[in-house]
């Protein structure tokens, strides 16, 4: 591709849309390729040191309800935010616009299609999303990261590559580390976390689970555990009165190193999620999110159950006391969570970021986005 050609990214501001953006943003320029960023607002929360050269903004709305009011609203939003990023386009010039998903990428893909930019969206879950959906039928390649992905059907199927989910490089150094056993009498530690916006169920669940166990086990935890803001002080005072060793933090910077830490992992089910746990080779308990249309987590928990990975367990059949025997059963069962570390490893896929890199490169320099690229 000539140097004078970028690539301009599209994702929806959460974790889940931008995370992968981010890990092939830094592929590219690994690459020498020159890479862009549109987001909307709420990427000021995770685009912060985002390897683009320029991160430009764009409104955008997800539509809340199929109520007239809201559907005009989310038009007239979406109607502004095509013609910001049309403006954007024209000054920038990219070889290709690359969508992640959520609907902030809508604008930048349709004025990319309406000025002729090769374009392409890049699924990240097992069911083709809300957003992505819209999308389909207008770009000119799909890229997914299951080898069976729900609603891609028709002619789409022709379109798609399988690529996997890439995942940053703090978390492919994290897969360095080699998963290690809890011993009869060493410590145990246990990761919680809800996805980028973490999740009000596991605080009200996950400490009273721990707090039934045998005071013996009890003493052992090492638990790092991710919650809301309004939840982190009421977390701790739990953890507290139940003798456990516990930080409770909102965010976590260094999440990939701490999940190669653990000897468990108890989180919800988003792609990204998902991704990480298997690159990096970890057992876990899931917990999809429920309600969640298309129940894309439900459908990834279950992919990776089904190999072994994971144990998927949906939070209406998920009680305190439930947990509580899970994690009792897991514990007593180290050869279990060792076996379920290799199966989540060798579902893992740690060349998704550059199969990606290469189907990108490929679409904006008029290849078929599948080919091998020349060495």
């Amino acid at each position: 591709m000539k140097g004078d050609k970028s690539i301009m990214l599209a994702a929806g501001g959460t974790g889940g849309h931008l995370f992968p953006a981010f890990a092939l943003a830094e592929e590219l320029g690994r690459r020498g390729v020159a890479v862009d960023l549109i987001t909307d607002m709420r990427g000021d929360r995770y685009g912060g040191g985002f390897p683009a050269r320029a991160i430009y903004q764009v409104p955008s709305a997800t539509l809340a309800s199929r109520a007239p009011g809201d559907v005009i609203e989310t038009a007239l939003t979406l109607a502004r935010g095509t013609k910001a990023a049309f403006g954007i386009l024209r000054k920038v010039r990219p070889a290709a616009v690359i969508g992640f998903g959520g609907y902030p990428t809508y604008p930048p893909l349709l004025a990319a299609r309406l000025q002729g930019i090769p374009t392409a969206i890049h699924e990240q879950n097992a069911v083709l999303g809300r957003a992505n959906k819209l999308l389909a039928n207008g770009v000119n390649a799909i890229a997914t990261s299951f080898e069976r992905t729900k609603f891609l059907e028709g002619r789409l199927v022709g379109k798609a590559v399988l690529t996997g989910n890439p995942v940053r490089k703090a978390v492919i150094d994290a897969a360095a580390r080699g998963y290690e056993s809890a011993t009869p009498d060493g410590v145990i530690r246990i990761l919680i976390f809800g996805g980028s916006q973490g999740a009000r169920f596991f605080s009200d669940t996950v400490p009273l689970a721990l707090f039934a166990l045998a005071d013996s086990v009890r003493k052992r935890l090492r638990v790092v555990q991710q919650a809301r803001e309004e939840d982190v002080d009421r977390v701790r005072e739990a953890y507290i009165e139940a003798g456990i060793s516990a930080e409770v933090a909102p965010f976590f910077a260094d999440l990939p190193a701490r999940m190669a830490a653990a000897h468990l992992v108890i989180a919800r089910a988003g792609a990204s999620t998902v991704a990480e746990l298997t690159v990096i080779g970890r057992p876990s308990i899931l917990v999809p999110l429920p309600h969640a249309l298309d129940n894309d987590q439900l459908n990834n928990a279950r992919r990776l159950a089904e190999s072994g990975g994971a144990w998927c367990i949906e939070q209406r059949n998920l009680s305190p006391e439930r947990l509580a025997d899970e994690i009792q059963k897991l514990l007593q069962a180290p050869d279990a969570l060792a076996a379920a570390a290799r199966a989540a490893k060798t579902a893992g896929r740690p060349d998704a970021v550059r199969s990606l890199a290469n189907f990108v490169l490929n679409l904006a320099e008029g290849r078929p986005p599948g080919a091998v690229r020349p060495s």
